[in-house]
């Protein structure tokens, strides 16, 4: 019997796709791998991101949305095409060659899954010469050192916000003092409005921690946004900025950053790379209604 398309991929006897790299999964079968890396050109600069780590995380509603009814979430949920039982986590730390620097944008949960995904992109270690940590949660501070204690990127100066480091520095924090406290003389501290380096300006966006901030790069007349966890979901974050998350230390004060930089970037029309989007973790903004936003993935813009 000759199958027509439709009825061979129903059936499950998929046609042949192309050859890619895949990964055993549990029940035997294989799934492709994931990429380790994507690389985007912004005037001068050559932007990185890399993919530390992915991973599932089951009923979703107990991190967003917290303040809407169950009912409100799903139906949001189901008009995005999204599940409401598990949410996909990714962990995006992000180079920034300038040329004369190699500045890394936060360290990802581990050493391995970092170092990993910047070899994979033609980066060492020893290559690294600032690392700027957006905010102090574990996910961001993790891959400073291994938990031995050695540090991941020797060669490097070590950039934060003043209000961060001093608001950690006092909480009694284990990730703090394991990855951050020992490292502490060769940090600098930078306020909003100061630049790490030529081109790379810090940005408010306190709310998610205290000292929570965001950097413009600015290269050849372009501009790209590096919003950290200003907004860690596309739609439940992103669409809804007033919706709570989990993480939001100061929840208010998350909402009213969310809606003044996304606005800034659906305005300005600046895409932006966010710590926890879909991979590659680059998108632009929309308006959406009244104070809500669409979030558009890059496709081939910055190449």
């Amino acid at each position: 019997m000759k199958l027509t398309r439709r009825q061979t991929l129903l059936s499950g006897a998929a046609l042949p796709l192309a050859a890619a790299p895949s990964l055993a999964i549990a029940d035997g079968h294989t799934a492709p791998a994931m990429p380790t890396h994507r690389n985007f050109t912004l005037g001068d600069f050559r932007v990185t991101t890399l993919l530390a780590g992915s991973r599932s995380v089951e009923n979703p509603q107990q991190i967003f949305g917290m303040n809407v009814d169950a009912d409100t979430f799903a139906e949001v949920s189901a008009a995005n095409f999204i599940p409401i039982d598990a949410a996909q986590f990714f962990f995006t730390p992000t180079v920034v060659n300038t040329g004369s620097e190699v500045i890394l944008f936060d360290t990802g949960l581990s050493p391995a899954g970092t170092l990993s995904a910047m070899e994979a992109a033609g980066y060492t270690a020893d290559q690294v010469t600032h690392v700027v940590i957006t905010h102090m949660h574990g996910d961001h501070i993790g891959g400073l050192a291994d938990d031995a204690g050695a540090e991941t990127f020797a060669n490097a100066a070590y950039v934060t916000g003043q209000a961060e480091f001093d608001h950690w520095a006092g909480a009694e924090n284990e990730g703090f003092e394991a990855k951050v406290r020992p490292l502490a003389e060769k940090f600098s501290f930078i306020q909003p409005g100061d630049d790490v380096r030529g081109g790379i300006t810090a940005v408010d966006a306190f709310g998610h921690t205290p000292g929570h901030m965001g950097y413009m790069l600015e290269s050849g007349g372009k501009q790209l946004f590096l919003m950290a966890d200003l907004a860690n979901h596309y739609v439940w974050s992103v669409a809804y900025p007033d919706w709570e998350v989990r993480f939001d230390m100061d929840k208010a004060a998350a909402a009213a950053s969310r809606k003044r930089v996304l606005g800034m970037a659906a305005a300005d029309r600046v895409p932006l790379i966010g710590y926890h989007m879909p991979f590659p973790g680059m998108g632009y903004i929309d308006t959406r209604g009244e104070g809500g936003f669409h979030y558009v993935p890059h496709s081939y813009q910055l190449l």
